[in-house]
């Protein structure tokens, strides 16, 4: 089975994290949709969205569904006075995932994440899985286990 399994479900078998990996059926056009059919909330769905730091540098914050980034935090935690989300080209060569299938699991080198607040309120949570179509699902404390010692911020807007 395991060679049937995404990218990011290999990275959490090898530590030992229990998970489930959901195919969706067809396109996934939204949230609302990506969280229906997998029976959950749009809180409960992760996304993972990468940042453009510098020259050759960026951060993944981890962020709770239908939650929006405040930039003015996030600039504040990270100490820098400019940012931008990373282009699809960026996300692809940092990651080596697609966007809608990112992660912070089985990447190419490391990356600083950060966990907003938002992502703990949940006991359960789904997040890429590396393939597009497909996410693995897992409980909130299995997350932060496999995580392990991240940084975890306020950086969404109330």
């Amino acid at each position: 089975m395991s060679d049937e399994l995404t990218p990011v479900g290999r990275d959490l078998a090898a530590r030992g994290i229990p998970f489930r990996e959901f195919r969706h059926a067809g396109p996934v056009h939204s949230l609302e949709q990506a969280a229906a059919e997998r029976g959950q909330r749009p809180e409960q769905v992760v996304r993972s969205l990468l940042f453009r730091l510098g020259q050759d540098e960026y951060a993944m914050v981890l962020v709770a569904g239908p939650q929006q980034v405040d930039w003015k935090a996030l600039r504040r935690h990270l100490g820098q006075s400019r940012l931008t989300t990373a282009t699809t080209d960026e996300v692809r060569a940092v990651t080596g995932y697609e966007i809608g299938a990112v992660a912070p699991f089985g990447l190419p080198r490391p990356l600083r994440v950060l966990v907003d607040e938002s992502v703990t309120r949940e006991a359960e949570l789904s997040l890429g899985s590396g393939v597009r179509g497909t996410t693995v699902i897992l409980s909130t404390t299995d997350l932060l286990r496999a995580l392990g010692n991240v940084e975890r911020v306020a950086v969404t807007q109330a």
